[in-house]
Parts: structure tokens; C-alpha cells; sequence
């Protein structure tokens, strides 16, 4: 099964695809990255961008599955949120129109599945992901390894991996 985790920004969305061949076996990183946007542009171009973007990064990477945060609404950033939104729903289109299964996790069961903390900061998501696929450094930008950490737990949650390694570190 191949997991395509998605992190929904404006100006940067990310992106990182794990596969796992059988239920016993840790998930594999494949492919990981950003999609970037041009923060000149209007929202509604950069919303056709986002959407042109991901067309092709999935043509290209052939996942079965896309994997997302759900939306959460602080309340001291509704604006922040709802722009979020509008990228969100870009990527859920988009998923939607391939054919990929879609799977929404709230972000502290994220954390909690990763890093063992559900209130891990973005260094702790980015050292945690570093260290369960034994990269040298941590993933750049952190958009990169919140992707990966969205993949990551939608294998764990499908696939029934009991625990991620180091996810109490």
C-alpha cells in the first residue's frame, strides 16, 4: 500500500509517500517534498496551481491512499484556518477525482502516533519522523515532515502497526 501523507499550505504544501509492503514491516519512505506555490499570485491562482501540482505529483507517485489533518480552528486564528481550508479542499478534490481512499486525522492523534505526545512542537514531529526512517537530518521544510507524520499515521491507524518505533522518545 502506498500512503501519500499531505500538509495544505498556500505557499508551501507538503508532501511525503511511505509504502508498506506487509503489516509487520515499518512503513518505507518513498518519495517526500514540497509543492510550491507562488505567494504573488492570488488565492484563486495559487488554489489552480495547488490543484495542476498535485494532479501530477500523483500521476507520477501512484498512491492507493491520501491522508490529511483535519481542519482545526484555533480561535485566536479563524483566518489562518480558514485559508487552510480552501487548500484542504483542494487536496480532498483532488483525491477525490484519482480515485484515492481518503483518511482525516485529527493533528494531536498525529502527534501521539509519531512522537508519543499529542501536543509534540514541529522540531519534536521533525526530529521524531528523522529518526523512525534514519534520516541524517531532520526533514526540511517542517511541512515535509508533517506530511510524512500524516502518511505515517495513516499506516499505523489502516494497517493495524501496533506502534511506530521511538514513538515514546
Amino acid at each position: 500500500m502506498r500512503i501519500l501523507g499531505l500538509d495544505p499550505g498556500l505557499r508551501l504544501t507538503g508532501y511525503g509517500l511511505v509504502q508498506v509492503r506487509t503489516v509487520s514491516a515499518l512503513p518505507e519512505l518513498v518519495d517526500a517534498g514540497v509543492i510550491r506555490l507562488d505567494v504573488k499570485a492570488t488565492i484563486a491562482s495559487r488554489l489552480d496551481e495547488l490543484e495542476r501540482e498535485l494532479v501530477s505529483l500523483i500521476d507520477e507517485l501512484k498512491p492507493d491512499t491520501a491522508a490529511v489533518e483535519t481542519l482545526y480552528a484555533h480561535y485566536a486564528h479563524p483566518r489562518t484556518a480558514i485559508l487552510m481550508g480552501h487548500a484542504r479542499g483542494v487536496l480532498l478534490l483532488v483525491a477525490q477525482r484519482k480515485g484515492l481512499a481518503i483518511h482525516e486525522f485529527a493533528a494531536n492523534r498525529i502527534k501521539q502516533a509519531i512522537s508519543g505526545h499529542g501536543h509534540a512542537s514541529k522540531v519534536q514531529m521533525q526530529r521524531a519522523v528523522q529518526s523512525l526512517f534514519r534520516l541524517a537530518k531532520p526533514p526540511e521544510p517542517p511541512d515535509v515532515a508533517d506530511a510524512l507524520a500524516v502518511a505515517l499515521c495513516c499506516a499505523q491507524h489502516t494497517l493495524s502497526i501496533r506502534r511506530l518505533p521511538g514513538a515514546n522518545k
